[in-house]
């Protein structure tokens, strides 16, 4: 049995994000394998880099203990899969402090002067989905597709050494997109490739 973490940032229990979530999750838990939900919002994650992260990037002081309990919970799971709406072209910045913070010098990646860039996140697999009120021709006509794949695949992820396996945009809050979901959430784990998905 394997598990999934997945990171969900919207602060409406209510909203298309939390469905997706939860889909994700009933299609993983399906599969025999375990889902747990990180609500940063409802679990009241501050995002804010601080002197104290500053201080742990430059390795001068230990991880505060929020920092600390993220990672334990992503060192838990066997991937990760983020769940966001798409605000002014970009992840919600709730995610983007969590990632800032979370995803720290010596733990995630390893820099010093004049030294190698160690990626310490090799074993890492990570799902995105982002939910956009756009159409998919206004995404396309802005190269947001290209942006995703630069800004979080490549200058976050790749940075890190881990592995993005699949990126996914789910546009107009569709009731389809919850079925998309569920057959996501029970193929993440399957060793066999993947059959056609749902439309």
């Amino acid at each position: 049995m394997q598990q999934a973490l997945i990171a969900l940032a919207h602060p409406d229990p209510a909203s298309f994000s939390h469905a997706v979530a939860a889909a994700y999750a009933q299609g993983v838990a399906a599969a025999g394998h375990r889902a747990e939900i990180a609500d940063l919002a409802a679990e009241g994650f501050d995002p804010r880099f601080t002197a104290q992260d500053l201080a742990l990037h430059r390795r001068e002081a230990p991880p505060a203990a929020d920092v600390a309990a993220e990672q334990a919970r992503i060192d838990r799971a066997d991937a990760l899969v983020l769940v966001y709406p798409v605000y002014w072209w970009a992840m919600p910045g709730l995610l983007k402090g969590w990632i800032d913070r979370v995803f720290a010098n010596g733990w995630a990646y390893e820099e010093s002067p004049g030294g190698p860039l160690l990626k310490k996140l090799r074993h890492l697999d990570v799902h995105l989905l982002a939910v956009g009120g756009a159409s998919q021709r206004t995404y396309a006509r802005h190269g947001y597709f290209g942006a995703m794949k630069t800004q979080i695949e490549h200058g976050i992820f790749d940075y890190c050494g881990a592995k993005v396996r699949r990126s996914e945009l789910l546009l107009d809050a569709d009731p389809a997109h919850l079925q998309t979901a569920r057959a996501l959430g029970a193929r993440l784990f399957a060793t066999e490739p993947a059959a056609a998905l749902p439309a």
